[in-house]
């Protein structure tokens, strides 16, 4: 009987804690730069030629907007020499972000940055981990994205896109007049629900936005019942005669949190009201690939 709980217990964890980062994790190179999505969290890492030195680090902090009094530590946990900087930004409201920086010393005897971004409570033991992978080049290359995309691997599962869809931002693919969607995988739920919280917050405190309406309605979430909170957004001012050049005038959007194939993921789904929207399942064809409205 004992056996039996424990295996339980175990099974449980797993099911709602994924504490593999590759499990969570995409990367994509674009430009010099490699970004990282993971537990709702920007990140990107950037190799400078300049030496971990006085002279080398000036030259990297001024483009970071680091100044001589923001405190500089040393992590120990990180496997080089190193400085770590956190920092808060006031976005909107009472929303700020954190923008947590490693200055590392890497093998190559330059400096790798490694900059992350997040809005809600950070996670240092995970950001830790990916930096001393970063550095010891021990991302798998599956962990990859491709920049010009086709299909998208969501969740574990392979969707297939077209030639419509790009990437708008890492993990936030948008199709023209089929839809837009964002999301990311973390270790815990709890964490996936905050994710979309903030999401929603931030759109709710922009000036250039009115919520038209708000409520909770039963989906099918990737073959998982669920529930989703649909919010109609309207645009006003200068955004506003923006959406209009484009014939939208409100955005509808879904907001979900959920465990789906043992994986806790955010996401969020949204359309404009001119995009082809399938009149008996009133969603335009990309988030009808992974939902459906009770």
């Amino acid at each position: 009987m004992k056996s039996l709980k424990l295996i339980l217990i175990f099974t449980s964890v797993f099911a709602y804690s994924q504490s593999n980062i590759f499990d969570r994790l995409s990367v994509l190179d674009n430009n010099g730069k490699t970004w990282y999505n993971i537990d709702g969290y920007s990140v990107t890492s950037e190799v400078f030629n300049n030496s971990f030195d006085e002279k080398g680090l000036k030259k990297i902090f001024k483009k970071h907007n680091i100044t001589e009094t923001d405190l500089k530590i040393r992590d120990e946990k990180i496997d080089f020499n190193n400085y770590f900087i956190t920092k808060k930004q006031n976005i909107a409201g009472n929303i700020f972000q954190t923008n947590n920086y490693y200055f590392v010393e890497n093998p190559n005897n330059t400096t790798t940055v490694v900059w992350f971004i997040k809005n809600g409570i950070t996670d240092r033991e995970t950001e830790e981990e990916l930096v001393n992978k970063i550095i010891n080049n021990q991302i798998p290359r599956e962990n990859f994205v491709q920049l010009q995309i086709q299909s998208i691997d969501f969740v574990g599962r392979k969707i297939e896109l077209g030639n419509s869809c790009y990437w708008s931002y890492l993990n936030t693919v948008q199709c023209p007049y089929f839809g837009e969607m964002n999301w990311s995988i973390h270790k815990t739920l709890e964490d996936a629900k905050q994710s979309i919280e903030n999401q929603f917050n931030l759109t709710k405190t922009r000036k250039s936005t009115k919520i038209a309406s708000e409520n909770i309605v039963d989906v099918e979430f990737e073959g998982v019942p669920t529930k989703a909170k649909k919010v109609i957004v309207e645009f006003t001012g200068v955004t506003s005669a923006l959406a209009g050049m484009s014939g939208g005038k409100s955005l509808t959007v879904y907001y979900i949190a959920e465990n789906v194939r043992n994986k806790n993921i955010s996401c969020v789904m949204s359309f404009w009201n001119n995009d082809l929207i399938n009149p008996d399942t009133k969603l335009p064809p990309l988030l009808e690939k992974v939902m459906n409205v009770k």
